[in-house]
Order: C-alpha cells, then sequence, then structure tokens
C-alpha cells in the first residue's frame, strides 16, 4: 500500500535528518489521515486511489508553487521544491496513456460517456487524467 510506504520513507528521513523529505512526508501524511476521517465518517475506507489522487494534487501544488519560486528568482528554493516532487512522484502510480485508455474504452460493451467515466473513476482513480479519457471518449 502506498500509505505504508510514505510512513516508512518518513521513518528513514527521521533518521537521516533529511528535513526537506521530512517536511514533505508530514504534509502528505496529515493530507492522507483528514481524508481517512472523512471518509471514515461517510462509511468507506481509504484505497490506494485516494492516496494516488491526494498525491497527484500535492505534486500538481508544489509544481506550482516552484513555478513561483523559478519567477521570483529564487533558485535555491525552487530546487527544493523540485526535489519534494520528485519524492511525491516514486510514489505515484504509471499513468495510463493515451493509446492504453483508448484500448480500454474499445473493450468497453457500452460506451455512452457516464458509463466509460464512472469505470475509470472505479478501476483506474489516480492511474489516469480523467480529462484525457473525455478527449479520447470524444474522438471515437
Amino acid at each position: 500500500m502506498i500509505l505504508d510506504a510514505i510512513k516508512q520513507a518518513n521513518i528513514e528521513a527521521i533518521k537521516t535528518k533529511d528535513q526537506t523529505a521530512r517536511a514533505l512526508y508530514s504534509v502528505l501524511l496529515n493530507k492522507i489521515k483528514l481524508e481517512e476521517i472523512n471518509k471514515r465518517q461517510a462509511g468507506a475506507e481509504l484505497s490506494d486511489g485516494d492516496v494516488a489522487a491526494i498525491l497527484q494534487k500535492a505534486s500538481k501544488e508544489l509544481c506550482e508553487e516552484r513555478d513561483n519560486y523559478i519567477k521570483a528568482a529564487n533558485p535555491q528554493m525552487a530546487e527544493q521544491i523540485a526535489k519534494q516532487i520528485s519524492l511525491i512522484e516514486q510514489y505515484l502510480p504509471k499513468m495510463l496513456s493515451k493509446e492504453e485508455i483508448k484500448n480500454i474504452i474499445l473493450s468497453l460493451p457500452d460506451k455512452s460517456i457516464p458509463v466509460v467515466m464512472k469505470h475509470f473513476k472505479q478501476n483506474y482513480q489516480g492511474a489516469c487524467d480523467m480529462r484525457l479519457v473525455g478527449e479520447v471518449l470524444k474522438e471515437i
């Protein structure tokens, strides 16, 4: 499970006194814990797909933050943020390519938009960009 790997990496960061990694893992673990609490209140379990979605969102936020540091001419902070982004990417699942998404859609018996989107959300959450799924579906 992705969560267990992040917890182990957090422990390693504490042992090696890596402040950049430690700060990142603390934030990620807090976000994951909040999502876990919200899921539990709704009567559901936290899945790897949920964790992957949290990691993707955090990665996107860090990319924006890195770009802002670059614009502000602060290369040291931009480099630190880039290191955090690379740490997150280690835990993200391999994203489906446009061709893979197309093949999955073609293998479905019902190719209507709601059915396809529901299928990808349930089975490939965190492993595909839903916007790309929509684009590929419109091309078919």
